[in-house]
């Protein structure tokens, strides 16, 4: 059983996989910093300076200004706002995925060979002379 789990873990496409897994927990952070410090503010900025992360309804307890707030005193709420960072984070992350597995397709495109130059007539008209003669009819 040790020998076949070690024959799976090591086929190429595992290895790939968790490099992938690793590479990708890394780069969260990155896109969380993106989205947090350099998307959500000119989106806040141009609605007036909304901050997505303090966007909230309670459903139980009193009114707090902030998320924090709420959750210190223990109120229930619904936290759309964060919701949304989420899903502007999924968003950036889906695009630049696309533009990498884009531009690994496009490095790895069998490219077509070109057409072969036409033959010239004097080899056209042997290779149909030598055609006839072989044909005995």
């Amino acid at each position: 059983m040790f020998d076949e789990f070690k024959k799976f873990a090591m086929r190429g496409s595992v290895v790939d996989l968790a490099v992938g897994v690793i590479v990708g927990a890394a780069f969260t952070g990155v896109v969380n910093s993106l989205v947090k410090d350099v998307i959500t503010p000119p989106i806040g900025w141009i609605t007036g300076g909304i901050d997505f992360s303090n966007l909230f309804f309670e459903l139980k307890g009193g009114s707090y200004a902030t998320l924090a707030e709420a959750a210190k005193a223990g109120a229930i709420t619904i936290n759309y706002g964060l919701f949304l960072n989420a899903v502007i984070g999924f968003l950036i992350v889906a695009f630049v995925l696309f533009l990498v597995v884009r531009q690994i397709n496009r490095l790895f495109v069998p490219k077509t060979p070109a057409a072969p130059p036409p033959t010239p007539e004097d080899i056209a008209l042997l290779r149909e002379i030598r055609d006839l003669l072989k044909d005995p009819s």
